[in-house]
C-alpha cells in the first residue's frame, strides 16, 4: 500500500502531518523525510495524525522514536493523535504509550 503525507498548519508555529497508509519499511523513509525538516523550522509543536494508518511495523516505530529524539534536542513538542486500534496495540505492546504524548484528537493536542 502506498502512503500519502499531507501537511497542515492548524495554529501558529504548529504543523500537523496527516498520514494515510501503512508505515512500514517501504514507507517509513518518506515519513522520516517529511518530519526531519520540521524540527529545523520555527515550530513549537509537531503533531502526527495517525487516523489513516492501519498498520505500523518496527521501522515505522523507529521513525517516530527518531522524531521524538529530534523534538527533545530542538525543544519542539512532538505529539501523536488519533491512533487506530491496530496502531495503538503496537504502541501498547512496545510500551510506548507512556513515552510519547498521545491524544485522541488533534484539537486536544493543540490545547494541551
Amino acid at each position: 500500500m502506498s502512503i500519502e503525507l499531507k501537511l497542515e498548519h492548524p495554529a501558529e508555529n504548529t504543523v500537523t502531518v496527516l498520514v494515510n497508509g501503512d508505515i512500514d519499511m517501504g514507507s517509513s523513509t518518506k515519513v522520516r523525510d517529511i518530519l526531519a525538516p520540521l524540527f529545523q523550522e520555527n515550530n513549537k509543536a509537531i503533531i502526527v495524525d495517525l487516523s489513516g494508518v492501519s498498520y505500523i511495523d518496527s521501522s515505522g516505530i523507529a521513525t517516530l522514536v527518531e522524531g521524538l529524539q529530534w523534538s527533545h534536542s530542538s525543544q519542539n513538542k512532538f505529539r501523536l493523535v488519533s491512533l487506530t486500534p491496530g496502531v495503538k496495540d503496537v504502541f501498547e505492546i512496545a510500551r510506548l504509550l507512556t513515552v510519547f504524548e498521545v491524544f485522541d484528537t488533534k484539537e486536544q493536542a493543540l490545547v494541551e
